[in-house]
């Protein structure tokens, strides 16, 4: 399987608390995605999250990128 680094923008003032519950949640669906999610990383000041993960392609690893922005978007209201 490769790495694949993806960036999502717009996370200003996401606490270090809200990104790891959603690092949790990303892990209890990677199985269904079959990608895993290695690790993401924040920066609060830009709003920047950068994500490691691995998977079969690039094209999966999108797929499951769709629906995790979608989540995250509940941690920055």
């Amino acid at each position: 399987m490769a790495r694949f680094m993806d960036i999502h923008e717009g996370f200003v003032g996401v606490t270090k608390e809200q990104l790891a519950e959603a690092h949790a949640a990303d892990l209890a669906i990677e199985a269904e995605e079959g990608v895993h999610f290695e690790k993401a990383w924040l920066d609060p000041e830009s709003g920047k999250v950068f994500c490691l993960s691995t998977g079969p392609s690039k094209e999966a690893v999108c797929a499951s990128t769709s629906a995790r922005v979608i989540q995250r978007q509940k941690y920055t209201n």
